[in-house]
């Protein structure tokens, strides 16, 4: 499901909001335009495009649009992780600045949406309509049910209806040539085979002599793959307020407090049952609640007493507790007394080396705790890992030969001079990129299927899986022109729309590119960065 909705996320459609979503209007109405900004504080913009402001309310509309038109998509709800990979939030983001870039540009170009034009795009919507009929009363009556003003609505689909004429515009100035249409043709119905030399980077291994200064510069380059995981050991007491119960009784009115305070705890089928019938348990419930809240003002009370001695010990005696020692562990991976306690590790990062902190109550016990030692997170010196760096220098040396050897052989082949080769099968164009003897690769089978007798060569070197290709055209067999001819103006508008939405994405890149665009970082999340 995410790899459908990855999909639909590349078309230009979704990238910017150019079509009017009035289908389910009134349905998400409330979504885009009945929620403000509270507790967004001094943050008063999203981004600013050449000085124009993108206000927080309107990155937010377009934001919960689109997680709408998502979830329309899956079918399902939009999880938080299923939004973030995505990217629904930059997704949001570009969508208002590109809209904001492009209402600048209908401007320039005197796209206009009159009055008339606007009544009639909203007397035709569903929503505002009864027995197939626009009713003003129910348009008044759906914005004053939804608190907002038909103004707001009103400029808001004006706005969208000056995006989707503008896209129109641009729609209409595109063509598909004879040529493109031959390219198309020939990609679809020429059948190829090809002359290739491969390399591969464990091939070359034993070719690769790394230097000292390789090593260094490997390392200094890569210091996150050496660094070592921060490690932590700790020493705690656990006081288990069980132990107090025996000492502990409730008077009549503590009884009745906690009956009282907890009243719904007592409630079945609609009716509260009275303390007569749940004495027993309520008794138990706040005698454990007593010793708990005792517990935790003991544990507190003696290591505010032993705070300035650093001496856990001492407190274990005085509660008359046993210590237990954690040796070192990573903080990443928590040992296995103190994964199930998130509070406990809470507290246990907040301490420095022999510090001491607590209480932590858990559905364990009560905790204190000690860190007894922390060794930092750090790169080992280059000649403790030198076998592991020089490993990695190897490998990613290997792999820069390869590549240029690869460079190499594809020189060979432009100059026509002898290398050693293979030779795939004839194969046809495929969407997924499948070539006989080599692989999957989309950039590859482009590149082959644009080789000509007169240009058999590819410059460059094309990585496939783990290796380097250099490639020539063998044979091209060639599919007869005058069936181009017959299915050519089906060709042109097969090849229409994915011409229309790359010069669509082409002006938007130009667009941006000549733009000033600022986001505001206290704003957008890192996910969200221009």
């Amino acid at each position: 499901m995410l790899n459908f909705i990855r999909s639909k996320k590349q078309s230009i459609i979704i990238k910017s909001i150019f079509i009017v979503i009035v289908l389910s209007f009134v349905g998400t109405m409330y979504a885009v335009w009945g929620e403000g900004t509270s507790g967004r504080g001094a943050v008063d913009y999203a981004a600013m495009v050449n000085g124009s402001k993108i206000s927080p309310e309107e990155y937010q509309n377009a934001y919960k649009r689109i997680s709408a038109i998502y979830q329309n998509l899956s079918g399902q709800p939009m999880s938080p992780e299923m939004e973030k990979q995505l990217g629904l939030k930059k997704m949001a983001l570009d969508n208002v600045i590109n809209n904001r870039l492009i209402l600048k540009e209908a401007e320039k170009m005197g796209i206009k949406v009159s009055d008339d034009e606007l009544a009639s795009a909203i007397q035709s919507m569903p929503d505002f309509q009864k027995d197939g009929v626009f009713s003003r009363d129910l348009y008044y009556a759906v914005f004053k049910n939804l608190r907002i003003q038909p103004s707001e609505f009103e400029e808001q689909q004006k706005r969208e209806m000056i995006l989707n004429k503008t896209v129109q515009t641009l729609r209409s100035k595109v063509t598909v040539s004879d040529a493109e249409a031959l390219e198309f043709f020939k990609k679809e119905n020429d059948k190829i085979s090809l002359e290739y030399a491969s390399f591969s980077p464990e091939d070359l291994l034993s070719e690769v002599k790394p230097t000292e200064k390789d090593l260094s510069e490997y390392l200094q380059k890569n210091q996150h793959e050496f660094r070592t995981d921060e490690k932590i050991a700790v020493s705690y007491i656990t006081f288990d307020p069980a132990t107090l119960l025996h000492s502990l009784s409730l008077t009549e009115d503590e009884i009745q407090t906690f009956y009282q305070k907890n009243i719904d705890r007592w409630q079945e089928n609609g009716d509260i049952r009275p303390l007569s019938e749940v004495r027993e348990q309520v008794k138990s419930e706040a005698l454990n609640q007593k010793a708990s809240r005792q517990a935790f003002e003991l544990a507190a009370d003696t290591l505010y007493k032993n705070i300035n001695s650093n001496d856990f010990n001492l407190i274990a005696k005085e509660l008359k507790l046993k210590t237990h020692e954690i040796p070192l562990f990573p903080v990443k991976t928590p040992h296995q007394a103190l994964a199930d306690n998130p509070a406990l590790l809470q507290k246990i990062s907040e301490l420095k080396q022999g510090e001491m902190g607590g209480p932590v109550e858990t559905s364990s016990g009560i905790y204190i705790v000690k860190v007894a030692q922390r060794i930092p997170s750090a790169v080992p010196p280059l000649a403790d890992i030198r076998a592991l760096v020089g490993q990695k220098t190897k490998a990613l040396l290997s792999a820069e030969l390869a590549k240029k050897k690869a460079a190499e052989a594809a020189s060979l082949f432009a100059a026509g001079k002898p290398l050693a080769y293979r030779t795939t099968d004839v194969f046809g164009y495929s969407e997924e990129g499948n070539i006989p003897s080599i692989g999957a690769s989309n950039e590859l089978m482009e590149a082959a299927f644009k080789l000509t007798t007169a240009a058999p060569t590819s410059k460059e070197p094309y990585k496939v899986g783990n290796r380097w290709y250099a490639v020539r055209l063998k044979t091209r067999i060639e599919a007869p022109h005058a069936e181009f001819e017959k299915t050519k103006a089906d060709l042109k508008q097969r090849i229409f729309p994915a011409k229309q939405e790359e010069f669509l994405t082409s002006w938007l890149k130009e667009l941006r590119s000549k733009a000033t665009i600022k986001i505001n970082p206290a704003l957008i999340s890192d996910e969200t960065g221009d």
